[in-house]
């Protein structure tokens, strides 16, 4: 039976929630959540690789059950996060660790890496984007929320209904898939999306997401000169982050393992148990 322990550390001052389970002895695989979810989105993985593995999932600052301070009170950004996701990592003492990197997860967990790849034992993406080629449409009203806030603000908006959640969880998965999908991942999420106060700290993170893309170039040159051992399981249905974005890890890590699956954005919530066995093996593989 998987004991999974929830804990709250303080970090910069601020109140940091984080899922961890499994022997510290053993390998450490690093979960880190995109929007709009939370450590939440790993209940099931956490349940699959407790056995094999030592899993730490935090939410960061302004999700889940983390610290939620209002925008003139914390500056969010990517660079930001990074630093309490680091913080975290210290406290606990995890030194090596393996990342799984979701969306927003992306450019927190490659930031770490690029920071500090000796610390890296390997990368699992799952519509964890490094590449241009994995941008679709669905970004276009968020760039030019960057460069106009004030004027795309109203679009921005509606990426944070009820409705445009659970488009997230659905869009791209095929019909004998879609009974697999739990309601409680999106009424949760949406949840911790109408407290007060929170569509503000998630238009300034829609706003600083297109900074990324200025790091993108840094997270590249990490694959080429340290070439990390690297999963890909990404939803071929994604219309996020499109499946060229998973490709595109083949350019400059050919040895990569590229698996798309029949699948959306939160290909977690369909193919749980496929995903896990594939990291499984993986990860014994590559890490040990």
């Amino acid at each position: 039976m998987t004991v999974v322990r929830h804990e709250t550390i303080e970090i910069q001052g601020r109140p940091i929630f984080y899922r961890e389970a499994g022997d510290p002895a053993k390998p450490t695989l690093v979960l880190l959540h995109g929007f709009p979810s939370s450590s939440a989105m790993f209940r099931g993985l956490i349940g699959d690789l407790s056995g094999s593995f030592h899993l730490v999932a935090p939410d960061h600052l302004g999700f889940g059950q983390s610290g939620m301070p209002a925008v003139n009170e914390f500056d969010y950004n990517f660079d930001a996060l990074t630093e309490i996701t680091v913080e975290l990592l210290d406290k606990l003492g995890i030194d090596r660790f393996a990342i799984y990197i979701q969306d927003y997860g992306a450019p927190i967990g490659l930031r770490i890496a690029v920071r500090n790849p000796e610390r890296i034992t390997a990368i699992i993406t799952q519509s964890g984007n490094a590449y241009m080629e994995g941008f679709t449409p669905f970004w276009d009203v968020l760039f030019a929320h960057a460069e106009d806030r004030a004027t795309h603000e109203p679009e921005a908006r509606k990426l944070l209904t009820a409705e445009a959640t659970h488009w997230q969880y659905t869009h791209g998965v095929p019909a004998d898939r879609l009974s697999r999908l739990s309601p409680d991942a999106w009424t949760l999420d949406q949840a911790y999306l109408d407290r007060p106060g929170n569509a503000e700290i998630q238009l300034q993170l829609f706003a600083d997401y297109k900074n990324n893309l200025s790091a993108y170039p840094a997270f590249q040159e990490y694959f080429r000169s340290h070439r990390p051992p690297t999963l890909v399981v990404w939803g071929a249905g994604d219309e996020i982050f499109g499946p060229d974005g998973a490709r595109a890890y083949a350019r400059d890590l050919p040895e990569a393992e590229i698996h798309l699956l029949d699948a959306g954005h939160f290909a977690l919530d369909t193919h749980g148990p496929e995903i896990a066995e594939l990291i499984r093996d993986f990860l014994t593989r590559k890490v040990g």
